[in-house]
């Protein structure tokens, strides 16, 4: 694991973390979408993030990206501007090695600095190993939502978790 370095993305990474993130897309209930996203999109995400001074987070093993994570705007509205939803994602054959984890703790670092005062995470129900990791770090379960996805013919239930930051508005 200390063979992990994190660090600010870059335009280069785009289409390490398009791999990792079509892979969960196509093959996991993590991210509710049917379709394999380009690089325009991911490109376009990438520079919404940059524009709004929003993190992407990477997690690099050398050449190797293993991981990302990000935060965005949990809702257009004026009096939402101190809450965020956050997501992190791994590659496959990296889960389990404290990865994630790493990245969603330098997230937290991230909202800190920015005074935000909360963070959310939207979490397959089913995904047992994120919510445990949100616990550990000190989510809590806020919202469970029934079968409001539809993904590998079944209804999916997501669930809401929440940091509480203790910042206060400027």
């Amino acid at each position: 694991m200390s063979s992990i370095i994190l660090r600010d993305g870059i335009l280069e990474d785009l289409p390490q973390m398009l791999e990792i993130y079509n892979d969960i897309i196509l093959n996991t209930t993590a991210v509710y979408d049917y379709n394999a996203h380009t690089l325009e999109m991911r490109t376009n995400w990438f520079n919404d993030r940059l524009r709004m001074n929003l993190p992407v987070i990477v997690a690099m093993d050398g050449e190797d990206l293993v991981g990302f994570g990000s935060f965005g705007q949990f809702r257009a509205w004026a009096a939402y501007k101190y809450a965020v939803e956050h997501s992190v994602y791994v590659r496959n054959d990296q889960r389990g090695r404290g990865i994630g984890k790493r990245i969603l703790v330098q997230l937290i670092n991230e909202a800190k600095k920015r005074n935000l005062h909360t963070m959310i995470a939207g979490i397959d129900a089913s995904n047992d190993a994120s919510i445990r990791l949100h616990e550990q770090l000190g989510f809590i379960e806020v919202g469970h939502f029934k079968e409001v996805g539809y993904k590998f013919n079944r209804w999916l239930d997501l669930k809401f978790l929440q940091l509480t930051i203790d910042n206060n508005p400027e």
